[in-house]
């Protein structure tokens, strides 16, 4: 699936985790960071892609999600469609803290 790639504000709103666009587009101007490769790094702006196997963590109001990109979606669907795009990591990363 390499080479699909997707704005990562399109792909923040199709995954529902924004009502709006407009809210997505924020939400990554803020700071997101998107790991790819075992490498992460910040990105600040919308039009930054996205592709399948990536991970992406951000703040969604005051709670950090922590995601892993499992596909784009052809449009903004039923929350049901929408979980089936992502796969969250945010029981991973509590169950490794509760280790330490």
């Amino acid at each position: 699936m390499t080479g699909e790639r997707l704005r990562l504000d399109v792909w923040l709103w199709r995954a529902r985790f924004f009502k709006t666009r407009s809210l997505a587009t924020a939400a990554v101007e803020r700071g997101v960071f998107v790991e790819r490769n075992g490498q992460s790094r910040k990105v600040d702006k919308a039009s930054a892609s996205v592709e399948p196997g990536d991970g992406v963590s951000f703040r969604q109001g005051k709670t950090l999600r922590t995601v892993r990109v499992l596909a784009h979606g052809e449009r903004r669907g039923p929350a049901a469609e929408a979980r089936g795009l992502y796969e969250d990591l945010g029981e991973d990363l509590a169950a490794e803290g509760e280790g330490a």
